[in-house]
């Protein structure tokens, strides 16, 4: 079996985050049309538009 780049994480959340993260994902797998959603997919994408936020944030500081 191939890597992919790719880790586990094993972390604890509350259960509340749990729902919440479960109905982000049901949101995902009825507004796209690229298939199967799992949960890696949308943390992923909740990462990576979150670090273009900070950087772009971290840029903007850097300019005054």
């Amino acid at each position: 079996m191939a890597d992919n780049g790719r880790i586990q994480l094993n972390v604890r959340v509350t259960k509340e985050t749990s729902d919440k993260l479960d109905e982000i994902v049901e949101y995902y797998q009825d507004n796209t049309k690229i298939g199967r959603i799992y949960k890696g997919d949308v943390l992923t994408d909740i990462i990576e538009k979150s670090y273009e936020v900070m950087l772009k944030q971290k840029k903007s500081r850097i300019r005054i």
